[in-house]
């Protein structure tokens, strides 16, 4: 059984840095993961993905600011944020993408992914 937990959460100002980590247990073989967030009044919406081999997709709201990356040893996932703005603000959230769907190009629709973390809070004041 696949269990994730988000850390790294907080509040910073505006222009400030944050670094997500996605603590995942239970992964067997290949695999894809992502980071989601979501706003309050707002759908849960796709940042960025990373497969087994270490392909990354960002999306481009936040391209330039946020970067993926993992540490395949220990079976952590990161989410790397600078400049950071109030738009930012969300629940972050890691997710491991469904098998059928591994092999192909990014996917950030939150319901082709199956198992998820609780979240860990980010909250960029002006």
């Amino acid at each position: 059984r696949v269990q994730l937990m988000e850390s790294g959460g907080g509040s910073v100002q505006s222009g400030g840095s944050l670094r997500l980590s996605c603590e995942a247990s239970g992964l067997v073989g290949d695999y894809s993961m992502g980071w989601f967030r979501q706003a309050p009044g707002k759908e849960r919406e796709g940042v960025a993905g990373i497969d087994s081999d270490g392909s990354t997709s960002v999306a481009d709201f936040v391209k330039g600011r946020f970067t993926i990356s993992q540490d395949n040893a220990k079976k952590v996932m990161y989410l790397e944020m600078s400049s950071l703005k109030p738009e930012d603000t969300a629940m972050y959230y890691c997710a491991t993408l469904r098998a059928s769907y591994r092999g192909g190009q990014y996917r950030c629709a939150s319901g082709d992914y199956g198992d998820w973390g609780q979240g860990t809070q980010v909250t960029v004041s002006s």
